[in-house]
């Protein structure tokens, strides 16, 4: 893959990692039009762990996909590191996606008919890392999220609901990245198995990941620092609060 340098950012007068100012999502259908997000502002500094909360259609998707670079504002702008997103180029948004965010989705996304190693090593092919690199950087993720050594080598289909959602965290970290985005990653896990994996989230944060939670459920929201709480396209509240913390992961 090519690698390109991203220009110099643009920094506003306080430095931020991201920072949605007004920033709007409008999609057309039919000749009719959807407001998913109507002018949200909000910043999220470096080392932060946030949970984005809200009921179905509120919005909450949307806003993931515009954070994760993964589509951008129809208005308004969404600052990451200085730089607007909207414009950059397309490879330099795939860097960005590839190097810069760690994504870890609520359907794990696994190969089943591969090995939990390879299925950690994946993203490292695609940015072009040596075979051994490779493997020594997959094993420390799985080191990092708690994976048992004895099974790297048990295929995707072959460990528990928990163990999986642990390998994709682990693949979502195998590139350094400074920034983790969950989408439900405890929706399809008993609840002793969610607070495992949340657990694990907030050892990431306490070593210094900034964290983006995406959830609909309250109880899942209050193990963040902080949560945005979205409703019909728009911030209803912004509030820090008292985490509940998981002692032993």
């Amino acid at each position: 893959m090519l690698r390109r340098n991203l220009p110099d950012p643009v920094f506003l007068e306080d430095k931020h990692m991201i920072e949605c100012v007004n920033t709007s999502k409008t999609y057309k259908s039919g000749g009719e039009e959807t407001k998913a997000l109507d002018n949200v502002s909000f910043k999220i500094n470096e080392g932060e762990f946030v949970a984005i909360m809200g009921p179905s259609g509120s919005g909450k998707s949307t806003l993931m996909h515009i954070l994760g670079c993964l589509d951008i504002p129809t208005s308004g702008t969404y600052s990451l590191d200085g730089h607007d997103v909207s414009k950059l180029s397309e490879d330099e948004l795939a860097e960005i996606r590839l190097g810069k965010i760690g994504f870890v989705f609520q359907a794990f996304n696994l190969l089943p008919r591969t090995t939990v190693l390879r299925n950690v090593m994946l993203p490292l092919v695609y940015s072009g890392v040596p075979k051994e690199e490779r493997e020594r950087r997959a094993k420390e993720a799985l080191s990092a999220v708690g994976f048992p050594e004895d099974r790297y080598y048990h295929y995707s289909n072959q460990i528990s609901g928990g163990q999986i959602q642990r390998v994709a965290i682990a693949r979502a970290l195998v590139n350094n990245p400074s920034i983790i985005l969950a989408d439900e990653p405890t929706g399809n896990l008993d609840t002793k198995t969610g607070e495992i994996v949340l657990g694990t989230f907030q050892k990431l944060n306490k070593e210094g990941r900034t964290i983006i939670l995406i959830t609909h459920e309250p109880n899942v929201a209050e193990h963040a620092a902080r949560v945005i709480h979205i409703r019909d396209g728009n911030i209803i509240e912004d509030r820090r609060l008292k985490q509940r913390i998981i002692s032993e992961i």
